[in-house]
């Protein structure tokens, strides 16, 4: 077991062991949590590199193209679906898929994942225990990183 600590208490993390149904789980929750976050680009990138790798292992399969639910710019797009364990996931399609997989025209409402009880903390060290992704360090948004160039022709304003 890991611990951390949080200002005034000690945590216990309980260490998963690497299996589909755990990874699955983890895969849901990092998911939910990215829906609502405010960066969410790490815990995509971790969702997606760990479903490819699950594919690449047959521990996931690729069961079809839907209809996305929220297309953008009122485009409609598709979405792959994938099975991994007891849930399922959506991923964007590569051209491939367009050609490999059949389309399953809308999403189905009855298709639910299971109720999950799990931390974000435990699914994100799982997952990068899996993938080998490195979180990024957070940057200070106070240092200045470097002087933006400006072209010698051009003049700011009132030194023309």
């Amino acid at each position: 077991m890991n611990t951390y600590r949080n200002k005034q208490k000690e945590y216990k993390v309980k260490h998963l062991e690497i299996s589909v149904e755990n990874l699955a789980k983890a895969v849901f929750v990092v998911n939910k949590h990215a829906k609502t976050a405010t960066k969410p680009k790490f815990l995509y990138a971790l969702k997606k590199k760990t479903l490819e790798k699950l594919i690449q292992d047959g521990k996931a399969k690729k069961i079809g193209l839907q209809f996305s639910k929220n297309p953008k710019l009122l485009r409609q797009t598709s979405s792959v679906l994938i099975t991994c364990g007891s849930y399922h996931f959506h991923l964007p399609p590569i051209k491939e898929d367009f050609k490999n997989l059949p389309h399953l025209g809308h999403q189905k409402e009855h298709l639910r994942n299971p109720k999950t009880h799990l931390s974000l903390k435990q699914a994100k060290a799982l997952l990068i225990e899996y993938t080998g992704l490195k979180q990024p360090q957070p940057t200070n948004p106070y240092v200045r990183k470097s002087k933006q160039f400006i072209s010698p022709y051009a003049k700011r304003y009132g030194e023309r």
